[in-house]
């Protein structure tokens, strides 16, 4: 579980519905119609601009929002540097047992194709490949989860126009203005609210956890590829330093 999504939720939406609360009260908010606008609207555009089994995919993507477990790479090169040595002491082969105690589907399957005597050219085109893929998903996941941003506020203007022409029409009951008036101000409230608290936030979350686990998969990348071409652990550990900032770099001898 992601401790700062979850802290600011609750900060967010508990500030924002802290100060709704008072000098009146929270019902003067709630607005069915409203709701319905910005939230049907909002997901009848998505619908509409991008393909279903997009959409059903970005789900499995959105989970990386509250629950993203990363890979430590300070282990991964303390992992890294351990096999090189091996490889070099008994020969790449001597890694098969090590295999199994890597969790990473990713770093296993780089290590794997790498005992297996796929060529360096192959392994690095393959695991290269494997990572555009993996961007390209978390790539459209943040970008739909931006688009639910910029469709919110816009149905939200949508459901400001239908309550003005609601009150407009009827001018000549002053009971009815008063609703008519409530769901065209409600509206862009909801629009506004979702779009900044929730689909946009969530669209940059995703951005920054693409970034970390790519840089970590290239990190993989870069080791594998070094202890097939025999690289000395201490040569390889300084070049897979250079992926983390100095502050986190801890050395292996």
């Amino acid at each position: 579980m992601d401790i700062s999504t979850i802290l600011g939720i609750i900060v967010g939406f508990g500030l924002v519905i802290g100060a709704m609360s008072m000098g009146g009260g929270l019902g003067w908010f709630l607005n069915v119609p409203s709701a319905m606008i910005v939230m049907g609207g909002t997901l009848g555009a998505v619908l509409i601009n991008y393909p279903m089994s997009d959409i059903f995919g970005v789900t499995k993507v959105a989970k990386n929002v509250f629950f993203q477990k990363e890979l430590d790479a300070e282990m991964v090169i303390k992992t890294l540097v351990e096999m090189s040595r091996i490889a070099r002491r008994d020969g790449i082969l001597a890694l098969e047992d090590k295999v199994g105690d890597i969790k990473d589907p990713f770093f296993a399957k780089g290590m794997t194709s790498m005992i297996d005597g796929v060529e360096p050219a192959v392994l690095s085109r393959i695991l290269n490949t494997e990572l555009e893929y993996i961007s390209e998903r978390h790539r459209l996941g943040a970008e739909i989860f931006t688009a639910m941003g910029n469709f919110a506020p816009a149905m939200g203007m949508v459901g400001t126009l239908i309550g003005l022409i609601k009150m407009l029409v009827q001018m000549d009951d002053p009971s009815s203005i008063g609703p008519a008036m409530a769901v065209a101000l409600v509206t862009t409230f909801y629009g506004v609210l979702l779009a900044n608290l929730v689909f946009l936030p969530a669209a940059g979350k995703l951005k920054t956890r693409s970034n970390s686990e790519l840089m970590q998969k290239q990190l993989i990348i870069s080791g594998v590829l070094s202890i097939q071409s025999g690289d000395n652990p201490r040569v390889l550990e300084d070049k897979l330093h250079s992926f983390i900032p100095p502050k986190k770099r801890k050395s292996v001898f």
